[in-house]
């Protein structure tokens, strides 16, 4: 395939029709633990799958080409790919986190941090003035998510990624929620691109898995290295169901993306909702660099229900379409009440510093009809006491 070849012909064929064997056109699924060598000291591409598999390595290839990078490694879920990217940094050298983070991303850095693994510092990445004090610190590493989980706030990927290059440091940036189709870090100078392969890659909330895609060959060649040392490479069949659900992520997001605009839309005017983190809505402060960093605004978002967590128990229970789950980013879809669910792991200090408060819902919005999402949330408000009661 030509190396111009547009995102929406790789997800969707990459791979294709690339069977020696049979004539496969899909890719067939390679499921064997270890492969035969032709003699003594003469073994083939593929010894053993914790190293290699060649359904691991297309979904790898796959997703290295949609990001723009030199190579992809396949870990066990979004974590263990979090968590691989932390493993480059030595024990005296420092990270720079985003406050606001996913709980889990949170809970791990802070894990780490207090067994010596490395220094830590988190701050408010929308900061100039906190930005520009940690990167005097000289980090190894400065880590992004954006947008972040879950209040969907957005950072300048482009301007921080030049800053902290400046600094001496890389860059790694946390793609999940909106996944190459819309947004492309390493094309805005990141060095490194996170997925939790769980949620908008694979689709179909049927998977649990993690990726990182590198810029530079010899960081994707380091990051292999590490995942084949502590084993926490993705099952070959897991790898065949992402990049099966690979194939249909643009047509996915663009129908997600459209339904979580009229969600928005419709939130934004109900009585019982005082914000909608969105930023498609003209009233996000983030909506101008979104819209200039990214091909579009994604299909996940939150709001704050007037009346706190007593009115979020009223209205999980009587919603409808809406399933109450955590994950994000499959066909279906979910709601999540963070401070007790996403991001209990966090303390109730964290959380306020966050801005993530007792009345905050997340809506992961699916492909079911616009009309039914929109009945659903109906459902759940009509169950609460009147607005100002």
């Amino acid at each position: 395939m030509s190396k111009t070849i547009k995102p929406e012909t790789v997800a969707a064929a990459n791979g294709i029709a690339s069977d020696n064997n049979f004539g496969a056109v899909t890719p067939p699924i390679y499921l064997s633990s270890t492969f035969a060598f032709a003699g003594f000291e003469r073994g083939g591409p593929h010894e053993y799958t914790r190293t290699s598999n060649p359904t691991r390595d297309m979904l790898a290839q796959t997703l290295a080409r949609l990001e723009g990078g030199a190579g992809a490694v396949i870990v066990s879920s979004g974590m263990a790919a979090v968590d691989l990217v932390l493993a480059q940094v030595g024990r005296d050298e420092l990270i720079v986190a985003p406050h606001d983070c996913y709980g889990g991303t949170q809970r791990l850095l802070a894990s780490r941090h207090e067994r010596g693994h490395f220094k830590l510092i988190f701050i408010d990445q929308s900061d100039p003035a906190a930005l520009a004090s940690a990167l005097k610190q000289s980090p190894r590493l400065v880590l992004l998510e954006t947008p972040s989980n879950p209040l969907m706030r957005i950072v300048d990927i482009k301007a921080i990624a030049a800053q902290a290059k400046a600094a001496g440091a890389q860059t790694a940036v946390d793609n999940t929620f909106l996944s190459p189709a819309l947004q492309r870090p390493i094309e805005l100078g990141a060095d490194y691109v996170i997925h939790s392969t769980t949620k908008y890659l694979n689709g179909h909330s049927d998977v649990v898995g993690g990726a990182v895609i590198a810029a530079s060959q010899a960081d994707a060649d380091a990051l292999a290295h590490w995942a084949n040392v502590t084993g926490t490479i993705g099952a070959t069949f897991d790898s065949y169901l992402t990049l099966r659900g690979l194939r249909t992520l643009f047509p996915r997001i663009e129908r997600q993306q459209a339904n979580a605009q009229a969600v928005a839309n419709f939130l934004a005017q109900h009585p019982h909702v005082s914000v909608v983190h969105y930023p498609g809505l003209l009233s996000h402060p983030g909506h101008a660099l979104a819209k200039a960093q990214q091909t579009g605004f994604g299909a996940m978002l939150s709001f704050e229900l007037a009346g706190g967590v007593d009115a979020v128990r009223i209205f999980v229970e009587a919603v409808k379409v809406f399933t109450l789950a955590e994950s994000l980013g499959g066909v279906e879809s979910l709601i999540a009440h963070p401070a007790t669910m996403t991001h209990a792991s966090m303390t109730p200090q964290a959380r306020r510093a966050a801005g993530i408060t007792d009345g905050l819902l997340r809506l992961s919005v699916g492909l079911e009809a616009e009309s039914d999402l929109i009945e659903g949330l109906q459902a759940g408000f009509a169950a609460l006491p009147s607005a100002h009661g």
